[in-house]
């Protein structure tokens, strides 16, 4: 059974004022309709004043040390709401990386800033559709003077255009990946991205420059099994973050429903519309106690194991979320597809959001890897 713990709880419980006033429909509507890339207000609330970005990077860094349940929490609360931050860049793609692969000096620095609400960052993988975007890398490094010469396109760049940092993972000539922080006056092409999701910005990146040996942030190459970790904390973000606009596409439908009348009664009162709503709490419920339950096995389960969880978790949110917000859309009736109305914005995320880090295919493809291991169930 999910419990929380008393301060998880009453985290859970600020966080979802907090969002229910700050990231409300009107409010999501003025990034969209503007062509922003963030909410800034809210990002800077979040970051600054809340430290939000700080609840699991370490005490020696500035954080406040807490662990991936209490950003699971906030993820699927800002997920609810759509908020328009980079809250899962910087916290679930950026941080993990920093901390797996970074060395001291670049921990100190970028992750004491994160804490600190001071910086937004976030990773230029060369393809963040698959489930192992480290796989492959889109930008080339060779040693040029005292520094490096950087070179390469990556096609899309989640929160580019607010970020003040982006880590580069970069091809050296030995075959070793190595990892760069490029501050946003370094020099590289940015070119914003017209997106299905207007909820979330992507930009393209493109890079010829050269850059300092400060530059590059790890100690010597990035190892597989160290980007495999950060990657499992950012599909377990994502993962909550679906769970979470799951949630935010039922309620907008329950509250729908609820004032819709048709032949002299609320639509919420006929057989067929409270089975599809009841199907769709079950299933939630399902979900939130797989993404918690692996969520409380970071750390304390294999490595492994832990990531076949997440890779779970992953597959039934990614499902959840599309089938909620279709069902939103479906339920709102003729106005359900409309500009004026919500459910799109939930389908349009539940879209973008399941091609991150590998669709649901790609995540079990993994976990049957893992069972018919050695040609037999596990």
């Amino acid at each position: 059974m999910l419990e929380f713990t008393p301060d998880q709880q009453m985290i859970r419980e600020e966080a979802q004022r907090f969002l229910r006033e700050q990231s409300s429909s009107e409010a999501i509507r003025r990034v969209v309709d503007t062509g922003a890339s963030h909410d800034a207000v809210l990002w800077n609330s979040i970051s600054r004043e809340l430290g939000w970005c700080a609840m699991a990077i370490p005490e020696e860094f500035g954080g406040l040390g807490l662990g991936a349940t209490e950003v699971a929490i906030l993820m699927e609360l800002t997920g609810a709401r759509l908020a328009c931050v980079p809250f899962w860049s910087t916290v679930c793609l950026a941080a993990p990386l920093l901390q797996s692969a970074g060395s001291e000096e670049a921990k100190v620095r970028y992750l004491g800033a994160i804490a600190a609400g001071e910086m937004a960052v976030t990773v230029a993988y060369a393809d963040l559709s698959v489930a192992d975007p480290a796989a492959t890398v889109a930008v080339k490094a060779i040693r040029a003077g005292g520094g490096y010469r950087l070179a390469g396109k990556v096609a899309q760049v989640i929160d580019f255009e607010v970020a003040d940092v982006v880590l580069v993972p970069a091809g050296l000539e030995d075959g070793t990946t190595a990892l760069f922080a490029l501050t946003r006056d370094s020099g590289q092409v940015v070119t914003p991205l017209k997106v299905l999701d207007a909820t979330r910005s992507v930009a393209a990146l493109e890079l010829t420059l050269e850059v300092s040996a400060e530059s590059r942030i790890d100690d010597a190459g990035v190892s597989a099994e160290q980007f495999q970790r950060a990657l499992t904390f950012a599909n377990l973000g994502l993962a909550a973050e679906q769970l979470g606009a799951a949630q935010g596409a039922l309620d907008v439908t329950l509250a729908y429903i609820a004032e819709r009348v048709q032949f002299g009664r609320t639509i919420a009162s006929f057989q067929a519309i409270k089975h599809r709503c009841a199907k769709l709490v079950v299933d939630v419920a399902e979900t939130r106690s797989l993404v918690f339950g692996a969520a409380q096995g970071v750390g304390t389960s294999g490595a492994v194991e832990s990531a076949l969880e997440i890779a779970g978790a992953r597959v039934l949110a990614s499902d959840l979320q599309f089938r909620a917000a279709e069902e939103a859309i479906q339920l709102h009736g003729g106005v359900g597809f409309t500009w004026e109305y919500d459910p799109h914005l939930y389908f349009k995320r539940a879209q973008a959001s399941a091609a991150l880090l590998g669709a649901r295919e790609a995540q079990l493809d993994r976990i049957a890897a893992s069972v018919f291991a050695d040609g037999g169930l596990k």
